[in-house]
């Protein structure tokens, strides 16, 4: 119930009233008379079931979807409650209705997405690259490609992302960021991916090596440096 002014046409002036929420009326405090019968409320409606708290939680819609997973991924998700006796339950509910919403494959790509995304994550990656590497990843897993080393194939899905988004890393630096990957492994792993899918991403990239695409890039930057004043040889 809250409180406040309306014309009350039996008062003759203006009254405080009060608003039953429930039925949706608008009740003149004076003399009882119904002013507004069953109005609509036009606010948000903020009501979450992420929880059984009674918090703030303004959440009106569900996560992303994701085409590179059977219906989109989506799914009906089941959150415990935390602090609560029935926390555990719903933990356990939780675990079985995520097995039923997803199908094996969905599940086997949720995880393989997540390791792509934490080698991505170590090295600093946009999204569009993580895209990329997922979708590389999901090519090869429909031609039912697999390699025993999974985190080689994790990080060569990256190492070609970034080479064909024009934003190449070195052996090392993905290495570095999936760990227990050698080079060897990495190499290994690039080219089972491109006679599987047919892609090209040329020679690998070693750290400290120069390259012509690489230098070209890098011109503007040094013109703008030298304030356009620069010499132009021909060899």
């Amino acid at each position: 119930m809250s409180d406040s002014d309306l014309y009350c046409f039996e008062c003759r002036r203006e009254t405080v009233i009060i608003v039953d929420h429930a039925a949706g009326d608008a009740i003149c405090s004076e003399c009882g008379l119904v002013l507004e019968a069953r109005s609509i409320d036009e606010s948000s409606e903020w009501r979450t079931f992420s929880d059984d708290t009674n918090d703030n939680d303004p959440n009106r819609v569900g996560g992303p979807t994701n085409p590179l997973l059977s219906n989109g991924g989506l799914s009906t998700i089941i959150t415990k409650s935390s602090g609560t006796r029935s926390g555990s339950l719903f933990s356990e509910i939780g675990r079985l209705q995520n097995r039923m919403s997803h199908s094996a494959s969905d599940q086997a790509l949720i995880r393989a997405f997540g390791k792509i995304g934490d080698v991505a994550d170590r090295l600093g990656l946009v999204n569009t690259i993580k895209d990329r590497a997922n979708e590389l990843y999901k090519r090869l897993d429909e031609k039912s490609a697999k390699s025993r080393n999974q985190d080689a194939i994790f990080a060569a899905c990256i190492y070609i992302s970034c080479r064909q988004e024009n934003a190449p890393r070195t052996i090392k630096e993905i290495c570095t960021a999936a760990c227990g990957v050698t080079k060897k492994d990495l190499g290994r792993a690039r080219t089972f991916i491109e006679k599987q899918l047919g892609v090209e991403t040329g020679s690998l990239v070693e750290m400290g090596s120069i390259h012509a695409a690489d230098f070209v890039a890098c011109i503007p930057s040094f013109w703008f440096q030298l304030d356009g004043n620069y010499f132009v040889s021909a060899v």
